[in-house]
């Protein structure tokens, strides 16, 4: 039977009081001895039955999570109910991987744990656990009652603009919560990582394209705080065997082909969020247009370059990496180009698109894209999605499909 964490709204009783009618009434002590009689008895039945709880065989008995099994590679993708963890989850179902989704849910969608959870009901195959990565209790409870052999750590919050805002946050949920899950790996021999980080580590490079040996200079705090996440990776693994593969990118676009999951941002981050996620929102009416944010930058038109890549290429290479990383090896790794977003985007919703021009968005850089040689020669790895607009396309069914998100499904 598959072990999920279920998540229920307990509904808070009306509490009310019965006043008498006009004078006062006395208490009487048979009345008293009898109804302090029920509460003592009602009492130990609920002890008696907290006590049966907790020694059930049926709670206690280990699951084909909580060990190890030959021939079964059983990954803890944090941050699993988000776009790209969701997607990346998907992914490893489908080629018959024990998936466990540890998710706070503040960015991500419980809608997106059902769907996965209804196209892979078979025990053993996923699990979803509600917690926080910054509860070190909860992460040591998590990894001392499960059997992981590899972790995908896509959990964060990943905002530029935000993380100017709220640096503290993004280091918190950043840089600590990463050190939280190695512990809790070096604590009971996790031997491979999958880091998804961002390209917006290297900050704002004098010479394009960027590769691996580019000097990482971030100039926000969200690429701080993912450059701080790597170097104590890269310091552990120094003195471990353990295997890591870093993987840095950009924009993330498109959704599953066959429409099962997509972009659903919150509505309180639209501010703050994806250009692809603006871009439908503008195209659906929500917002009244798209902002885009500096126009004085040193590019051709004079607005900022980006790299683009769509999911399915992006899950595809951490499942690669998931496949060839190796004991003691430490690798990072960058994605692929793509320009002319907005364009792109009117194109494929067909939607004449509003554009505000405002001025810059701070910790912003002007032009930055990779150069994805290495992931490609060490990986086998080639990005396949590689159309901007058909990437577009895709996406938009899918939001098309969903006015409301993942609707009543979301948390």
């Amino acid at each position: 039977m598959l072990s999920f964490n279920r998540i229920r709204a307990q509904p808070r009783g009306n509490r009310s009081m019965s006043l008498g009618g006009g004078g006062m009434e006395y208490a009487d002590p048979k009345k008293k001895n009898n109804f302090c009689g029920k509460i003592l008895m009602v009492s130990t039945l609920t002890a008696l039955c907290i006590l049966m709880l907790r020694h059930s065989p049926t709670l206690n008995t280990p699951t084909q999570f909580s060990s190890h099994e030959p021939g079964v590679t059983h990954v803890l993708v944090t941050g699993g109910a988000g776009f790209i963890g969701s997607h990346a989850a998907l992914r490893l179902l489908k080629d018959f991987y024990r998936v466990t989704i540890v998710d706070n849910l503040s960015r991500g969608n419980l809608g997106a744990i059902r769907v996965l959870q209804q196209l892979f009901p078979e025990p053993g195959r996923l699990q979803f656990i509600y917690a926080d990565l910054g509860d070190a209790k909860s992460v040591r409870k998590i990894f001392s009652e499960n059997a992981f052999d590899a972790v995908m750590h896509f959990a964060a919050v990943a905002y530029v603009g935000e993380s100017t805002l709220d640096p503290l946050k993004y280091y918190h949920n950043i840089t600590s919560n990463t050190l939280v899950v190695l512990e809790a790996m070096a604590a009971h021999r996790v031997k491979t990582l999958i880091y998804s980080s961002t390209c917006a580590t290297y900050g704002e490079p004098d010479k394009m394209p960027i590769t691996e040996e580019t000097p990482q200079v971030p100039i926000n705090p969200y690429g701080k705080a993912k450059k701080m996440a790597e170097d104590i990776i890269l310091d552990f693994h120094k003195n471990s065997d353990m295997a890591v593969m870093i993987l840095r990118y950009f924009n993330v676009i498109g959704s599953d082909p066959e429409g099962r999951l997509g972009e659903a941002p919150r509505p309180e981050l639209r501010e703050h969020g994806r250009i692809s996620g603006a871009c439908f929102d503008a195209a659906r009416g929500i917002i009244p247009g798209l902002k885009v944010r500096g126009t004085d930058y040193k590019t051709s038109d004079g607005t900022c370059i980006r790299d683009y890549i769509d999911v399915t290429d992006l899950v595809d290479a951490h499942v690669k990496a998931l496949e060839k990383a190796k004991p003691g090896h430490f690798r990072p790794f960058s994605g692929s180009s793509v320009n002319e977003f907005v364009a792109a985007c009117k194109k494929a919703t067909g939607v004449p698109i509003k554009v505000n021009f405002l001025p810059r968005r701070p910790g912003d850089y002007a032009e930055v894209y990779s150069d994805p040689s290495k992931i490609r020669n060490e990986l086998n790895w080639t990005a396949m999605h590689t159309n901007l607009e058909e990437s577009l396309q895709v996406a938009w069914r899918w939001q098309k499909a969903h006015q409301n998100g993942y609707g009543l499904m979301s948390a």
